[in-house]
């Protein structure tokens, strides 16, 4: 019995070690990520809330660090044992380490997004006061951020070999909705200064209708 149970952590181990080549491989401590590069550097002067566009010139306890494709999807895909295992896990460590993928979010739409799929609603539900809308099992963003949204994610699934959240033909809907703009470019270039690598489907919106 115990040596089928090697076989899972052996394929764990072997994602570990490949599939580096064009991501982030500079960091893989998230919590110093987040503390140093991602408030301190990338977000040092303030910003704006990711689905909400509220202003802030510090995090505060209203805003938290979000991810566009959440960490709890990204271990349910690696299926690699426990919590804990995860924490010490590398590959893990160097997904949840990548500043692509991290966004500033108002702590309360972080709440209200877990677990959620990204979908199109309709106008059948109602928007909030953001520009969400939001079912039980489905998440809708703002359109002013459908293709950031589409394009982060299309970078973790072809990066990282992660699952769409979601409809493909969603992702790439909401990419020609919403084609990089300014901020989402100077963004992107101040996170590839920091990290190493770019998002490509930053620098080459169409790349998507190839994946």
């Amino acid at each position: 019995m115990k040596k089928f149970l090697l076989i899972p952590t052996a394929l764990c181990l072997l994602l570990t070690t490949t599939l580096v080549i064009g991501q982030n491989t500079r960091f893989s401590d998230p919590e110093t990520v987040v503390s140093e590069h991602f408030w301190g550097d990338l977000y040092a002067s303030g910003g704006n809330s990711f689905f909400c566009n509220t202003a802030f010139t510090s995090k505060g306890f209203v805003l938290t660090d979000g991810y566009v494709y959440p960490l709890a999807d990204v271990r349910s895909a690696l299926d690699c044992g426990t919590s804990r295992q995860y924490e010490q896990d590398n590959r893990y460590r160097q997904i949840a380490s990548d500043l692509h993928n991290m966004v500033p979010v108002r702590s309360r739409t972080e709440m209200r997004r877990r677990n959620a799929r990204y979908e199109d609603l309709g106008a059948s539900v109602s928007e909030d006061e953001c520009g969400i809308r939001q079912s039980a099992q489905f998440f809708e963003p703002p359109v002013r951020v459908k293709g950031d949204v589409a394009r982060t994610v299309a970078y973790m699934v072809d990066t990282y070999d992660l699952p769409w959240l979601g409809s493909s033909a969603v992702f790439k809907g909401w990419n020609r909705l919403d084609p990089p703009d300014d901020g989402e470019i100077t963004r992107h270039r101040r996170i590839a200064d920091i990290q190493g690598n770019d998002n490509p489907f930053i620098t080459d919106p169409e790349r998507i209708e190839r994946l």
